[in-house]
């Protein structure tokens, strides 16, 4: 899978990250403290949907165009979720653009934090810093987020969520290295909150490396899955996943309420499915508030 943000910006897989991203944002930010938002792999920070770069929003119709055009959801998360796309849209008055993560994560920033995004690819990055410009709280360093990870942490305000979103152009590597990342991350802080995104291409291939997540890492951890093709098909893209290490308290609960939502809303032709499960349970820790 050659990945491209612009060419998959808005599909349902991003929808599905999106609204996690700031259901996450929202719990952390319950309490007062100050926190830092970091992404390893930013991409370019916005996308017109009617441009040739995303095949003219090919993807999204099943994804963000699919959500837009429901009525008003009663999940809060996703009414966050639809009232953020709409105000990117105000801001840069373009009826078809779509943020992508960092400036769904900076709109949301307080004064007490602070964002942190990189992105190795320098046309991808310059977009990005023109993106972000009007956001004083989030900075853009054009390198490679891995690299820099253990520089970044722990930060000054000691709680952190980190989005690690890799393009798995080679899986296994990617797989791994992402949870190198992770382990950095845990070892430099370790209540950060972080959300890995991985596809749903084959459940045979994802079992094991989730298996091995579970082997390998000590804190608690929380699968997500979602998926409008069955998991089992090797036709492309069937679903997305997103393991969610040091939940938030209750994140669990209004994921499973949020993401059923999201499946009536999306899936028109009723093959898909979604799920939530403890990798690594730990009773009664508000990881969010530490």
């Amino acid at each position: 899978m050659k990945y491209r943000h612009s060419f998959h910006a808005g599909n349902f897989a991003d929808v599905h990250k999106h609204v996690a991203l700031l259901a996450l944002l929202s719990a952390m930010q319950r309490k007062d403290k100050g926190l830092l938002y970091l992404e390893t792999h930013a991409g370019g920070g916005g996308y017109d949907l009617t441009s040739v770069e995303t095949h003219h929003g090919a993807e999204a119709k099943h994804g963000v165009s699919a959500l837009l055009a429901a009525p008003e959801p009663e999940a809060v998360e996703l009414k966050h979720y639809r009232d953020a796309i709409d105000d990117m849209r105000r801001r840069f008055a373009t009826p078809a653009l779509y943020p992508g993560s960092p400036w769904l994560a900076a709109q949301r920033l307080r004064q007490q934090d602070r964002g942190l995004c990189y992105e190795r690819v320098p046309s991808e990055c310059r977009s990005l810093e023109r993106t972000l410009g009007g956001f004083r709280r989030m900075r853009v360093e054009c390198s490679d987020g891995y690299r820099q990870l253990a520089g970044a942490l722990p930060p000054r305000e000691r709680r952190c969520l980190l989005l690690i979103d890799p393009p798995y152009e080679n899986p296994a590597a990617d797989q791994q290295a992402a949870l190198d990342a992770v382990a950095t991350a845990l070892q430099r802080l370790a209540n950060t909150v972080i959300a890995l995104w991985y596809p749903v291409k084959d459940a045979r291939a994802v079992t094991p490396w989730l298996a091995r997540v579970e082997r390998t890492v000590k804190v608690p951890t929380l699968g997500l899955e979602f998926w409008l093709y069955p998991r089992d098909s090797r036709a492309g893209l069937n679903g997305s996943g997103l393991l969610i290490f040091n939940p938030p308290y209750q994140f669990e609960q209004r994921s499973a309420v949020w993401q059923a939502e999201l499946l009536r809303t999306l899936d028109r032709s009723h093959h898909g499915g979604q799920a939530t499960r403890w990798l690594i349970a730990e009773a009664g820790v508000d990881h969010a508030s530490a």
